[in-house]
């Protein structure tokens, strides 16, 4: 096991920077929010906010996939990063293929990831498009050779998403229940993104507990070798349970997409939801949230107040399970069937947020 520790003046000179007319951004926040992100300086001392990465083996990201450190000046000078404006301001998500069974309870879970993605880029619109079929996207698939699951390509899914983006979206992005493939030497992958034309697809196929035993549901029974353009064989296949364990991980990788989508490269400094991931016990490790340099990127590039976004995030996480997450619901003619939302492993990112927020409201009586 491997701890990156960042000396604090280093740490310090990738948030502020050490040029004076970026350094100026900076002292635009607030005495709170400054002492909020300046917990970052120290990541890892006894009650910090933040913590150090730990690289557990060989196969994590940051030593299978070395990559240039981007701090906040790095990032702000980026002449091709993308800015939200008054007319591409809304994030657009496309959902592909089923989602389970029961349409009312997977309808609700789609939902709840807009609303989570919502409070998360707080300040942006988040929309969801009509559901497409597999077949509809018109994509290539094959069967994986290890894991005998069904598996898209991730580029015609792009391609796709290119043809269906509305004209004022800041981002599309497409999630899927199956497994994905970006070419044919590779086994897999989460997901894919075009940062420059805003768009982005992955899967939460791998965020099943059982995915990778060989009594996973996913695995077709048969050594089957379906001819392309036959889409038949997506009918009725198998998607995982909507468990609390399967929506963590769900927001955690749709966020982290999204973040690519603003210009925010993988993270190197701390531990945050920038990081990339190799493996699902890696992305399990990562927070929810960002760390205060990424925090810092997104902030500039939306304008939101820091303690706002955090109460909508807390609310997101606190919301009455008794509820729909759609207030107009509750007032249609047809009671649609009510769902709890399953937040019981937020509770660790429930409690980083209210330590935050205490940090932000410090100067209330």
């Amino acid at each position: 096991m491997k701890v990156i520790q960042h000396s604090a003046e280093k740490l310090s000179s990738a948030l502020v920077s050490n040029s004076q007319d970026v350094a100026k951004i900076y002292t635009k926040y607030t005495t709170e929010e400054r002492r909020l992100l300046e917990q970052g300086f120290h990541p890892g001392k006894p009650d910090s906010l933040f913590h150090p990465i730990t690289l557990h083996s060989d196969s994590d990201w940051m030593l299978a996939h070395p990559e240039e450190p981007q701090d906040f000046e790095s990032f702000y000078r980026d002449p091709y990063r993308r800015i939200p404006n008054a007319g591409h301001n809304t994030i657009y998500i496309q959902t592909i293929g089923s989602f389970g069974e029961a349409g009312a309870q997977t309808d609700q879970y789609v939902e709840w990831l807009r609303d989570y993605c919502q409070a998360f880029f707080y300040g942006l619109s988040v929309k969801l498009l009509p559901a497409v079929t597999v077949s509809e996207t018109g994509c290539t698939f094959r069967v994986n050779s290890n894991s005998h699951n069904l598996q898209i390509l991730t580029g015609d899914l792009l391609r796709f998403l290119e043809n269906k983006k509305p004209k004022d979206a800041f981002c599309i992005v497409g999630i899927t229940m199956i497994d994905l493939y970006p070419n044919d030497s590779w086994n897999f992958v989460f997901g894919q993104a075009s940062l420059c034309q805003g768009m982005g697809v992955f899967s939460f196929a791998r965020y099943d507990d059982n995915f990778y035993t060989r009594s996973y549901a996913g695995r077709l029974k048969k050594q089957l070798m379906p001819r392309q353009g036959d889409y038949s064989v997506f009918e009725g296949y198998y998607t995982p349970p909507i468990s609390s364990t399967l929506l963590l991980r769900s927001c955690k990788t749709m966020t982290h997409e999204i973040g690519h989508m603003f210009g925010v490269k993988h993270c190197q400094w701390m531990n945050c939801v920038m990081q990339g991931s190799n493996h699902l016990e890696e992305s399990d490790r990562r927070p929810l949230d960002f760390c205060p340099i990424c925090l810092h990127k997104l902030h500039v590039s939306v304008r939101f107040k820091i303690a706002e976004r955090y109460k909508a995030l807390l609310r997101w996480m606190e919301v009455d399970q008794s509820q729909t997450s759609q207030p107009e619901a509750a007032s249609a003619c047809y009671a649609a069937p009510q769902f709890p939302k399953p937040i019981e492993d937020f509770h660790i990112s429930k409690l980083w947020l209210c330590r935050c927020l205490d940090i932000l409201e410090s100067n209330k009586i």
